[in-house]
C-alpha cells in the first residue's frame, strides 16, 4: 500500500515537472522562432498546460504539493502557488517550510501592495507606508493598516506579523447583530459597521470590520469607499488631524455621519424634483409609472441612510460604554451622536414625504383610470337606447307597419332617428355634468 502511494506520489510529481518544463520550452521556442500570431499560440499552450496542472494538483493532498514546492526553484514555486485553490493554500501556509513562506510571501506582499495599506504618524500628519517585502510590516510602527478586499494570503500573512486574526470580508454580513461589536481576550476591540456607498446607479451599504489592537487600527472590506479616502486625505494634508487609532477610528464614523448628511440632501433634491412633477396639474400614466420607480428608489436611499446611522450610533456608543475613550475623544463622540440625532428627523420627514408623493402618484393614476372609466360609461349610456330602437326595427312587425313606404326610405328615416337620439342622449349627459359641476363650485 504505501508502496502504490509513493508510486502515485512521484508519477504526479514527474507529470508537474513535465508540464512546467513543456511550457518553458514551448514559451522559448515561440519567441525565438519568426511565426505570425506567437502570442496568441503561446497563451493557447500556455492555458492548455495550466489546466493540465490545476487538474493534477487538485486531486494531491496540500503535504505532498509542499514537497514539489521545496524541490522547485521560486518562479516554479509562484507558478504552482498561482494554480492552486483556497482549500490547498491555507493548509500549505501553515505547513510549510519557511523557505517556501519567504517566497510566497514575497509575491503576496508585492501583488497586494494595494489590497494593504499602512499609515503612521509624522509630523503630526498621517503618512502611507511603502510595503514591499513583510520587513518592511515588521519595522513600521504603523497607527492604521487598510485591507481592501484581501484575499486569504493577505489576512494571514499580516495577521501572523501582529499576532491575530482577520475575519473573511466575503462573511462580514453573516454575522447577528449581537455579535458586530465585542472585546476579545488580549484585549482587541472588535467593530463590524454598515458604511454607505452611493452611487448613481445603485446604493448599498458595505460592511467594514475594524479592530483596535495594541495602538493599531485594522480595517477590513470587500471594496474601496470614498468616506475612507476623503479621511486619508484629510489626514495627509492637515497637521494633528489625528494622533491615533482611536482618533482615526471616531473620525472615520464621523465621516460617515457627514456623508450620509450629503446622501440626504441628494435625497431631498430628488424628491422636490418629483414633487414638482407630482403637483402639476396633469400627469400621464407614463410619467406617473416613472415617478412611481424614482418615489421607490429614494425611499430605498432613506432606508439604508437611517440604517448606516442606527449602526454608527451602536458603534461609538459601545466605545462610549466600554470606557475606551479618553475625554477629549469622549466629547467628539458625544458630537458624532447628537449630528446622528439630528439625521434621524430628516430620515423620518423623508419617510413621510416620500409616502404623501406615493399616494399623490397612485391618486393621479387612479384620477386618469376613472376618466377611461368615464368615457366607456358616456358611450354605453349613449348607444343603450340606440341598441334598443335597432333591436325594434330589426323585428318584422317594423317591416309590417312600414309595407306601404318604400325600404330605403324608411330606413333612411329610421337611421336618422337613431342619430338624433342619440345625439340628444349625449346633450343631455353633458348637460347634467356641467349642472353637477356647477353645483361642487359654488360650494
Amino acid at each position: 500500500m504505501q508502496k502504490d502511494l509513493n508510486d502515485n506520489f512521484f508519477n504526479s510529481q514527474q507529470a508537474i515537472l513535465d508540464l512546467l518544463q513543456k511550457n518553458k520550452l514551448v514559451a522559448d521556442l515561440v519567441h525565438k522562432q519568426d511565426m505570425p500570431h506567437h502570442d496568441l499560440v503561446e497563451l493557447l499552450v500556455r492555458k492548455q498546460n495550466m489546466a493540465q496542472l490545476q487538474q493534477i494538483l487538485n486531486h494531491l493532498p496540500p503535504a505532498e504539493i509542499i514537497q514539489i514546492l521545496e524541490e522547485l526553484p521560486p518562479e516554479d514555486q509562484l507558478l504552482i502557488w498561482e494554480q492552486l485553490d483556497d482549500d490547498h493554500k491555507q493548509p500549505i501556509l501553515l505547513n510549510a517550510p519557511i523557505p517556501v513562506l519567504q517566497i510566497l510571501g514575497k509575491q503576496d506582499l508585492k501583488t497586494a501592495k494595494s489590497r494593504v495599506k499602512a499609515f503612521d504618524l509624522q509630523e503630526g500628519r498621517l503618512h502611507e507606508i511603502l510595503i514591499n517585502t513583510t520587513q518592511d510590516l515588521l519595522e513600521a510602527k504603523p497607527i492604521w493598516i487598510d485591507l481592501v478586499a484581501p484575499t486569504f494570503e493577505d489576512r494571514l500573512w499580516v495577521g501572523d506579523i501582529f499576532g491575530i486574526e482577520f475575519p473573511d470580508p466575503d462573511k462580514l454580513n453573516d454575522l447577528e447583530s449581537s455579535a458586530r461589536f465585542y472585546v476579545e481576550e488580549n484585549g482587541e476591540i472588535h467593530l463590524h459597521s454598515d458604511f454607505l456607498l452611493d452611487k448613481e446607479d445603485v446604493s448599498h451599504n458595505v460592511v467594514v470590520a475594524f479592530i483596535l489592537y495594541q495602538d493599531i487600527l485594522f480595517s477590513i472590506r470587500k471594496e474601496e469607499l470614498p468616506i475612507f479616502r476623503l479621511q486619508r486625505l484629510r489626514a495627509l494634508s492637515q497637521p494633528n488631524y489625528v494622533s491615533g487609532s482611536m482618533d482615526m477610528l471616531l473620525d472615520l464614523y464621523a465621516a460617515n455621519a457627514e456623508y450620509s448628511a450629503d446622501a440626504l440632501e441628494d435625497v431631498y433634491m430628488a424628491l422636490e424634483f418629483v414633487g414638482n412633477h407630482v403637483l402639476s396639474k396633469q400627469i400621464s400614466d407614463e410619467v406617473a409609472a416613472r415617478i412611481l420607480i424614482d418615489i421607490a428608489n429614494e425611499e430605498d436611499l432613506n432606508g439604508r441612510i437611517r440604517r448606516n446611522v442606527m449602526d454608527t450610533r451602536r458603534a461609538v456608543s459601545f466605545l462610549i460604554r466600554g470606557k475606551f475613550l479618553g475625554k477629549d475623544q469622549l466629547e467628539y463622540s458625544q458630537q458624532i451622536l447628537r449630528d446622528i440625532e439630528s439625521l434621524d428627523g430628516h430620515t423620518a420627514f423623508l419617510f413621510d414625504k416620500i409616502n404623501f408623493l406615493m399616494d399623490a402618484a397612485v391618486g393621479f393614476i387612479n384620477i386618469n383610470q376613472n376618466k377611461v372609466v368615464k368615457r366607456l360609461t358616456t358611450v354605453s349610456v349613449v348607444f343603450l337606447p340606440l341598441n334598443v330602437l335597432a333591436g325594434i326595427g330589426g323585428m318584422s312587425e317594423f317591416s309590417m307597419m312600414t309595407h306601404r313606404i318604400p325600404w330605403p326610405v324608411s330606413y333612411s328615416i329610421f337611421t336618422l332617428g337613431l342619430v338624433i337620439i342619440g345625439w340628444l342622449t349625449f346633450t343631455i349627459l353633458g348637460f347634467l355634468e356641467n349642472r353637477e359641476r356647477g353645483k361642487s363650485g359654488k360650494r
